[in-house]
């Protein structure tokens, strides 16, 4: 089994209700509020040890680290974050370093205009810890934007620089798009948007696939930071940019006006196979997979 498989499977399994807008599969579930035009928006994520930072790394720059990939999940989305809720397992559970950990995660959160509103900690069998973070948000239901509907003929757009996130220490100081994607959501010419933690060739993957396109992909065209190569900028992972897809005579004019950081255009979508690349490289990696024993983030 892979990652895509599992969702597809839940999908299934889990019938959503009928106030739920978008349940399993994109960065956030939305669900409406009665007696507003918002959309509650609803996300967890976690950090593990050994996968998602490394061991002796600072519990500071590691709870910054959750709270910001949670962010990014809402910015997908072009909402708002509201609200956190925080679970801790771990072996050894000390006092003092769980209270770094909690304040830098109150800081954190802060810096977004979040409060932690509750959560819950345990003790883990074996040495290591699991830290989780619910997040609640809310976007305008005009402005919510999702990874399945990008069209035929739109441009594949990406926010900043791709690859050694691990290698260069971004995985943990990185910042999460969040006015980036409040903008983008708010422009009616852009019709998908998600973040990239898995690898921008995946991700990227993931919206044609769930938009029913293939995808042409411009590998030249990918920015990459100091030092990466291609293969790193489209594998690695854990960038926390976001990806977008654009009406194709909308995507120049959308570029000059941005406000933020750099914008390039990488692909366009097409009719076909859902989810077929073209200009595939060849390459072993392809992204990060939980299920696959050598593929990791680090």
């Amino acid at each position: 089994m892979n990652e895509e498989a599992l969702v597809a499977r839940l999908k299934q399994l889990f019938t959503p209700g009928a106030e739920v807008v978008e349940g399993p599969g994109d960065d956030c579930a939305a669900i409406r509020m009665p007696g507003t035009d918002s959309l509650l928006l609803a996300a967890v994520d976690q950090v593990v040890e050994g996968i998602h930072y490394l061991p002796g790394e600072a519990s500071a720059a590691v709870a910054g680290k959750l709270v910001k990939r949670n962010v990014s999940d809402i910015a997908a989305m072009g909402g708002e974050p509201l609200y956190a809720m925080l679970t801790v397992a771990a072996n050894p559970l000390e006092e003092p370093e769980l209270l770094r950990f909690f304040e830098a995660v109150q800081e954190s959160c802060g810096r977004y205009g979040m409060c932690v509103a509750g959560g819950d900690v345990a003790a883990l069998p074996e040495r290591g810890a699991v830290f989780t973070l619910s997040i609640l948000g809310r976007v305008k239901a005009e402005c919510m934007k999702l990874r399945r509907t990008a069209r035929a003929g739109d441009v594949l757009c990406a926010t900043g620089w791709f690859g050694r996130s691990f290698p260069t220490g971004r995985h943990l100081t990185f910042e999460p798009r969040l006015k980036e994607g409040q903008y983008l959501g708010a422009c009616s010419c852009v019709h998908a948007m998600m973040d990239v933690s898995d690898g921008l060739l995946k991700d990227s993957l993931r919206m044609a696939s769930d938009s029913g396109l293939a995808l042409q992909l411009e590998p030249d065209a990918v920015p990459r930071f100091d030092g990466a190569s291609l293969e790193e900028a489209l594998s690695d992972g854990e960038d926390y940019e976001l990806i977008f897809a654009v009406a194709p005579e909308e995507a120049d004019r959308l570029i000059a006006e941005f406000p933020y950081t750099r914008i390039s255009k990488i692909g366009v979508f097409l009719e076909g196979t859902p989810g077929e690349f073209r200009n595939w490289p060849d390459w072993k990696k392809k992204g990060f997979d939980h299920f696959h024993e050598n593929s990791r983030d680090i």
